[in-house]
């Protein structure tokens, strides 16, 4: 599966925590990340991160993987704080719903996604990409 990592920059060390934690199961899937996040997680557990550009630029990036249904999973840490950060959020998980692809804003649903994922949970998106 394809899986897109995102943070906000208050976010990044707990997206570093939580792929460290769950690296077992990461490092069996496709991974990508806007650039600083990725190069964190990449820095830190060793997991091939394919990194698009920093910032809103990278999201734009993976928005258009989202757009034409390349990804399949997509956890994106935001910070409810951020000023201005939740117009990356809204469109990627509007983006997320026309395509039926799973969307974690916060570490508490990337858990449970990841780990029904561990289950084979979402193998159901291997079926409708078809």
């Amino acid at each position: 599966m394809n899986i897109a990592l995102i943070a906000h920059d208050r976010k990044k060390e707990l997206m570093v925590q939580f792929c460290i934690a769950y690296c077992g199961v990461l490092a069996k899937h496709n991974l990508c990340s806007t650039r600083t996040t990725g190069k964190l997680i990449s820095d830190a557990t060793g997991l091939n991160v394919e990194t698009y550009l920093h910032s809103s630029q990278g999201c734009q990036q993976i928005d258009a993987r989202i757009s034409y249904n390349e990804i399949d999973l997509v956890l994106f840490l935001c910070d409810p704080e951020h000023e201005n950060g939740f117009d990356d959020v809204n469109r990627m998980a509007r983006l997320c719903d026309q395509q039926r692809i799973p969307f974690a804003s916060n570490v508490a649903t990337a858990e449970m996604l990841v780990l029904g994922l561990s289950r084979g949970d979402l193998d159901w998106r291997e079926i409708i990409k078809g």
